[in-house]
């Protein structure tokens, strides 16, 4: 006899990140896509033993695209759970605030390999992670 799992007895293995929403002056969500994925996401990532979510996001957003965002200025949107772009079996489990960036560039750096501001129209032609997808982009 054969048994087939139940999917409700398999646990969730999940990925806590801090992630931003980042808008420009058109409105546009900045998004970005690591090195070897398609999925276009946040920006934002993992924290570092003893890290609060904001300096995590602090830390990533310098890391990853030169912009420095103080904690203080980052404005809290609340938890947010997805299923996660590039890892398939894991949900994201995301805190996730507005950040500003004034007139700081954004710059592809570490693990980044593309950057865009995307708008709502944009997101049908591109591969956008569900977090994003399904909270962020701009009506």
């Amino acid at each position: 006899m054969t048994t087939t799992p139940n999917p409700a007895a398999t646990p969730v293995r999940s990925i806590h990140v801090s992630a931003a929403v980042i808008l420009n002056e058109a409105n546009e969500l900045l998004l970005v896509r690591k090195a070897g994925t398609t999925a276009f996401m946040q920006p934002g990532g993992k924290p570092e033993p003893g890290e609060s979510p904001t300096e995590t996001l602090s830390r990533e957003l310098f890391e990853e695209l030169g912009v420095r965002v103080d904690v203080a200025g980052m404005v809290p949107l609340g938890s947010f759970t997805a299923a996660a772009a590039n890892e398939p079996g894991f949900v994201v489990v995301a805190d996730v605030f507005a950040a500003e960036i004034g007139g700081q560039q954004p710059v592809v750096a570490a693990e980044i390999e593309e950057l865009r501001w995307v708008s709502r129209a944009d997101a049908e032609r591109l591969d956008i992670a569900p977090l994003a997808r399904e909270n962020f982009l701009p009506a």
